[in-house]
């Protein structure tokens, strides 16, 4: 498995991580993810371990902290030698207090997840969501106090702004506090936006990238194509949001995908995983299983590197005209990086 080490941060991740949305299934929104149980967590995260696939990702809100004690139980024994990210922001109950990035709910809610993790450490806490209604100062200084005082390790934001990121950023500077080393963002062959605003601050900024969903939702898993529609109840009929399973965009993308899989003597999937993973600023790649089986395709997308004329052609059928100011940007390359 190939590490990268995190662009102004001094930690080496692996290529993959291990996505768990998939373990727990409570509610009718993470049912249709996966159900995985703690039998089947433990034997996928010793298949993961046995790859070198040892960073481990959750949040409080996956199946209201059902995955965190699933992969809690999980990794008992291998927790020295794994890597965990979990997250917080979104509702964890109705209470007014139950969701956001103050002080009074950081402080609670990494207690909470230690005690499902059965940890004394969290590896790489992220800011699931952006809070407009908190002051930045005070999260970030809360997220400062937690790194002081041994709860946390690193810092990352999830789902944020362009602008929100930078001044973020800039406060942490300011004030001499940790700083947001990881951004985990959704990005995919038909879903480039991260590359209009997030990607150059990344780069600029020495902001690596995690990916969450980089086959959309499981819309480029390559069992979707203009013949096969999502079936219904499947998590990509219900990934919508991410992308029409319906769109003639992504079928598109899904025509050349399936020639260069031929090509490559890989799958659909390798494929699409394989062109996220060599991105600029991308230092790591969510993946998630049902079963052991996607599971071991999955570790197939590293190891290898599509051809630069391979990967002209999945940039040029996926590329979409962005929205201004970038589409004026791309107007005049000569001042482009």
């Amino acid at each position: 498995m190939e590490y990268r080490q995190l662009s102004g941060a001094g930690l080496r991740v692996p290529l993959l991580s291990f996505g768990t949305a998939t373990f727990g299934g409570v509610g009718d929104f993470f049912k249709a993810w996966g159900a995985t149980d703690v039998a089947e967590a433990k034997r996928m995260v010793n298949l993961c371990l046995d790859h070198g696939v040892n960073f481990f990702d959750t949040a409080n809100g996956y199946s209201r902290g059902r995955s965190e004690e699933i992969l809690g139980e999980a990794l008992k024994g291998k927790r020295h030698q794994s890597l965990i990210a979990t997250k917080a922001t979104f509702p964890m109950g109705d209470a007014p207090m139950d969701y956001g990035s103050s002080r009074f709910h950081l402080i609670e809610t990494v207690e909470a997840s230690l005690k499902r993790l059965q940890t004394d450490h969290i590896d790489m806490f992220f800011m699931h969501g952006q809070d407009m209604l908190t002051p930045v100062e005070e999260t970030l200084r809360a997220l400062d106090d937690l790194i002081t005082a041994g709860k946390i390790r690193y810092i990352g934001c999830s789902n944020f702004s362009g602008w929100n990121l930078m001044k973020s950023l800039t406060v942490s500077e300011r004030h001499g506090w940790a700083k947001y080393v990881l951004n985990q963002t959704y990005y995919s062959l038909v879903g480039r936006e991260y590359e209009w605003e997030l990607m150059p601050l990344g780069l600029d900024q020495n902001v690596s990238s995690m990916v969450w969903s980089p086959l959309a939702g499981g819309a480029l898993s390559g069992k979707i194509s203009r013949t096969r529609p999502a079936p219904a109840g499947s998590r990509a009929s219900q990934m919508d949001f991410v992308v029409s399973s319906k769109s003639e965009h992504l079928h598109n993308i899904v025509d050349v995908l399936e020639v260069i899989a031929k090509e490559t003597e890989k799958t659909v999937a390798q494929v699409a995983l394989n062109w996220v993973a060599h991105r600029p600023t991308v230092a790591n790649v969510v993946i998630g299983a049902r079963t052991e089986e996607q599971l071991k395709q999955n570790f197939g997308a590293v190891g290898w590197k599509l051809s630069a004329e391979q990967v002209a052609r999945l940039e040029a059928v996926s590329e979409v005209k962005p929205i201004y100011p970038y589409w004026h940007q791309k107007s005049f390359p000569q001042l482009q990086r």
